[in-house]
C-alpha cells in the first residue's frame, strides 16, 4: 500500500499550515452560499398533502410537530423487494440522522419520506433501528411534493400559521450533508477511495459510484451490524435474512 512521503515535523506543520488557509477559504466560501441560501425566495406548498404515518394519514402541516421549519429526505424504495435490495444510498444517509435534539432546539423538525407504502417500509425502518419521523408518500401526493423530481433528494420547509413553502432542495451529492462520515473519510489519508477521486498513483479506488460505495457483500452496508445483532429483515412476505440482492441505482 502506498504511503505519503515522510519529513519532519517542522516540514510538516508547514504544508499543513498552507492547506489550513485554503481551508478556512474554503470555510468562509461556504458561509457566503448558506448566507445566499438564507436570501432565496420560496414557493407555496399545498400544506393539507397527505402523508401516511404510524397514527395513519396525516396533512404536511403536521408533520412540523408544531416548528417553524422541517427537513425532509425523500428516501427510495423498491416496492416488495427484500431488504438487501433496498436503496443503498439512501440507507447510507438516513443512517446518519438520528440525533435531533440540536435541530429541535433551533425551531427545526426532520422527517424521512419514504417512497415506498407504510406497513412494508416502516418494518425496514425498525430493522435498520433508525428513530425519525418515517412517513410514506401516497400516490396523489408525489406530484405536489415533488414537482417533477425523484427521490433521493433533501428539501427544506417554512411554515407561517397554515401555510407551508418550500424554501431550498438538492440531491446528487448535495445530500452529503447528511453524512458526516464522508467527512471523516475525506480527512483521512486515503480519503473516500472512490475511482472519481484525485488521488496519488496507487492510493487504494476500491469502489465505483454506483452504489456499490454503500454495498458490502451484497447487501447496504450498514445492514450487517443489524444482521450480526440478530435483528430480523423480514419486510413482510419478502426474502429474509441471508437472502442477497443485486446492488441498486442512485
Amino acid at each position: 500500500m502506498p504511503i505519503p512521503p515522510v519529513t519532519d515535523r517542522v516540514s510538516w506543520q508547514s504544508k499543513l499550515d498552507e492547506l489550513l488557509a485554503k481551508e478556512k477559504a474554503h470555510t468562509r466560501a461556504g458561509d457566503a452560499l448558506a448566507a445566499e441560501r438564507r436570501r432565496l425566495p420560496m414557493v407555496e406548498v399545498d400544506a393539507s398533502v397527505k402523508l401516511v404515518g404510524a397514527r395513519g394519514p396525516v396533512p404536511l402541516l403536521e408533520v412540523f410537530e408544531g416548528r417553524s421549519q422541517l427537513i425532509v429526505y425523500f428516501h427510495m424504495w423498491h416496492l416488495g423487494k427484500a431488504a438487501p435490495e433496498q436503496c443503498e444510498g439512501c440507507t447510507f444517509f438516513t443512517t446518519h440522522v438520528q440525533e435531533l435534539s440540536y435541530l429541535h432546539s433551533r425551531d427545526i423538525s426532520f422527517a424521512t419520506f419514504c417512497e415506498g407504502p407504510y406497513e412494508e417500509s416502516s418494518r425496514y425502518r425498525e430493522f435498520m433501528g433508525w428513530t425519525q419521523p418515517w412517513y410514506s408518500v401516497p400516490e396523489g401526493s408525489v406530484d405536489p411534493l415533488l414537482a417533477g423530481r425523484g427521490f433521493g433528494m433533501l428539501a427544506c420547509y417554512l411554515r407561517r400559521g397554515d401555510q407551508v413553502f418550500e424554501t431550498y432542495w438538492s440531491t446528487g451529492r448535495g445530500t452529503e450533508v447528511m453524512a458526516p462520515t464522508y467527512g471523516l473519510m475525506d480527512i483521512a489519508v486515503y480519503g473516500r477511495q472512490e475511482n472519481w477521486e484525485d488521488s496519488p498513483a496507487g492510493w487504494p479506488k476500491q469502489f465505483d459510484e454506483r452504489g456499490a460505495q454503500f454495498r458490502k457483500d451484497g447487501r447496504p452496508t450498514a445492514q450487517w451490524e443489524r444482521i450480526a445483532a440478530g435483528k430480523s429483515d423480514d419486510l413482510g412476505g419478502a426474502p429474509t435474512i441471508g437472502q442477497s440482492g443485486a446492488c441498486c441505482q442512485k
